[in-house]
C-alpha cells in the first residue's frame, strides 16, 4: 500500500475540497498547504499503526487538537472538520475495497474496523482542542467585557473612542441608552447559578455590589425579560441613561438598593425600578437635609403627643394630596366627613396662614413625605414600629432653640386651670361641694347626642403656645 499513499492522499484532498465548501480555497496556498499536511501525516500514521499497533500516537493527538483550535479561531463550528474526516474515511474505505481480491476477509474487517477507530480518535482531538480554544475565547471576551463596563461606568467617563474600540474587540454593540443594576450577593451558603440574563447583558461579579450592564433597557419586551432573569434576587434596576452617564444609572440603582435594605421604599417586589421610587431618591440624596426640612416646617406638630401628631399629619398630607376637599379627604382616610373637617380646624389654627401659600404648602407635603419615609427607616432598623412613624426632630440653629422654648415653656392644656384647695375649718378640711354654676357648667360641656354622631378619634384642640 505505500506506494499509493500519495495517490490516496489526492483524492482525499479533492474529495474534501469538493464535499467542503469551507476548506475549498484554491487561491490560498497557505491553507492548501495545511489541509495537504494533515491528511499526508493521518493516512500515514495510520500505515505505521497498521504495521506497528506500538507506534506513538501523541504527535497525531497534538496535530488534531491544533486543528479543533484553527477551527473555533476562525469562527467555526465541528461540523466542516467532521464532514471532512467523514470523506477521507470514505476515500480510504474505497481504495482498501478495491483490493479486497487480494486480501483475506478476515484482514479486510480488522482493517474497515481500524479506521472508524482511527476515525473516531482523530474527531476527539479535534473536539478537545475545539472546546479548549472555544473555552479561552469566551472567557478573553467575558474579560473584556468586564473591562468595557469599567470603562462605561467610570465618573469621569473615559472616552467614546476607548470605549467603542474596546466595544469591538469584546464583540458587543455600543447602544444609544443603557441601564445599570445593582444587585446584592447571595449568601455565602448559595452555589446557585448566576441569574440567566440575555447575552448582550454584561456582569461583573467581582464588584463588591454585583453591577449588570443592561443594553437598550426600553426595548420591546427587555424589562419583562430582565425582571424574569433576576427573580429570586434582590436588586434596583437604574433608570436609563445615554452611554456617556452610565455611572448616574449606577450611583441611583446603589442607592435604591441601599433603601431597599432598610424597608424604603416598601414593595413586595425584591427586584425594584428606581423609575418607580424618583421621589424617594431625591428626598434620600440628602438625608440629613431632609430631616432639616421635615423639622423645620413641622414645628406645629412638636408640642402635641405622639398619636395625635400621626393623626393630623396624616390628616394634613391627605388634604394637601386632595388639594383641600374634605370629603376627598375624609374618603381616602375612611372617617366621617365632620371628622375630617374638625381635624381640618385643628390644622387651621395650627398652622395658620402657612396653608394658604402654595410654596408652603409644597415644602409640608415634601416635609410629610420624608419623615413618613424616615420613620419607616427608622422602625425597619430597629424592628419595631415606633410610637410615631413621623420623625420630627429640631434643626440645630437658634429659631428652632427659640420656638422649642416657647413650646416647652407653654403651659399644658390641662394645667390651665389651678387646683382648688379645700377650705380647713378647725385644722380639718371641709368637704368642697360643687355650686350651681359649676354643675350647670359641666352639664352643659357634656356632648348632646347631635353631636355624638361624630365617631370616637376626634382630637381635643391644642392651644398654641403663649409667648412670654
Amino acid at each position: 500500500m505505500l506506494p499509493e499513499l500519495e495517490r490516496m492522499a489526492e483524492e482525499m484532498i479533492e474529495a474534501i475540497q469538493r464535499g467542503v465548501p469551507e476548506y475549498a480555497r484554491p487561491l490560498d496556498d497557505a491553507y492548501h498547504g495545511t489541509v495537504r499536511r494533515a491528511v499526508t501525516h493521518a493516512l500515514g500514521q495510520f500505515v505505521e499503526r497498521i504495521a506497528n499497533p506500538a507506534t506513538p500516537r501523541k504527535r497525531t493527538a497534538e496535530m488534531f487538537r491544533e486543528i479543533g483550535r484553527i477551527e473555533a479561531g476562525e469562527g467555526r463550528n465541528l461540523e466542516p472538520l467532521q464532514m471532512a474526516l467523514r470523506l477521507g474515511a470514505r476515500v480510504a474505505w474505497r481504495s482498501l475495497c478495491a483490493k479486497a481480491e487480494w486480501l483475506d476477509a478476515d484482514v479486510l474487517a480488522r482493517v474497515g474496523e481500524a479506521i472508524f477507530l482511527y476515525l473516531d480518535e482523530l474527531a476527539g482531538a479535534c473536539a478537545e482542542g475545539f472546546t479548549s480554544a472555544r473555552a479561552e475565547v469566551v472567557g478573553e471576551l467575558e474579560r473584556r467585557r468586564r473591562r468595557l463596563l469599567n470603562l462605561v461606568v467610570a465618573d469621569p467617563p473615559a472616552s467614546p473612542d476607548a470605549i467603542a474600540e474596546l466595544a469591538r474587540a469584546a464583540r458587543w454593540t455600543l447602544p444609544r441608552r443603557v441601564a445599570i443594576v445593582a444587585l446584592r450577593h447571595q449568601d455565602n451558603d448559595y452555589f446557585g447559578p448566576l441569574p440567566p440574563l440575555p447575552p448582550d447583558v454584561i456582569m461583573d461579579t467581582s464588584r463588591d455590589v454585583l453591577c449588570l450592564l443592561v443594553p437598550d433597557p426600553d426595548g420591546p419586551g427587555r424589562a419583562q425579560m430582565i425582571e424574569r432573569g433576576l427573580r429570586g434576587w434582590t436588586g434596583a434596576i437604574g433608570p436609563a441613561v445615554p452611554l456617556a452617564r452610565a455611572s448616574r444609572s449606577l450611583r441611583w440603582a446603589r442607592q435604591a438598593l441601599a433603601l431597599t435594605e432598610r424597608g424604603i421604599p416598601s414593595c413586595p417586589e425584591r427586584v425594584v425600578r428606581c423609575a418607580d421610587h424618583l421621589a424617594t431618591l431625591v428626598i434620600f440624596a440628602d438625608e440629613e437635609l431632609a430631616r432639616v426640612l421635615s423639622a423645620a416646617r413641622l414645628v406645629p406638630f412638636q408640642g402635641l403627643r405622639p398619636a395625635q401628631r400621626d393623626i393630623l399629619s396624616e390628616t394634613l398630607l391627605s388634604w394637601l394630596q386632595n388639594r383641600g376637599n374634605a370629603k376627598a379627604v375624609a374618603r381616602q382616610l375612611h372617617i366621617h366627613p365632620q371628622t375630617a373637617r374638625y381635624r381640618l380646624r385643628q390644622l387651621q389654627s395650627l398652622f395658620g396662614e402657612t396653608l394658604d401659600d402654595p410654596d408652603s404648602r409644597f415644602e409640608l407635603e415634601i416635609a410629610l413625605r420624608a419623615g413618613r419615609l424616615l420613620g419607616a427607616a427608622s422602625s425597619h432598623g430597629k424592628g419595631s414600629r415606633p410610637a410615631s412613624g413621623m420623625v420630627v426632630a429640631a434643626p440645630a440653629n437658634a429659631a428652632t432653640d427659640l420656638t422649642q422654648a416657647r413650646a416647652t415653656s407653654a403651659p399644658r392644656p390641662d394645667a390651665l386651670t389651678p387646683a382648688r384647695t379645700p377650705a380647713r375649718i378647725n385644722g380639718k378640711p371641709r368637704p368642697v361641694t360643687p355650686s350651681r354654676s359649676s354643675t350647670t357648667t359641666r352639664a352643659s360641656a357634656r356632648p348632646s347626642r347631635a353631636s355624638s354622631a361624630c365617631p370616637s378619634d376626634h382630637l381635643r384642640p391644642v392651644p398654641p403656645p403663649r409667648l412670654a
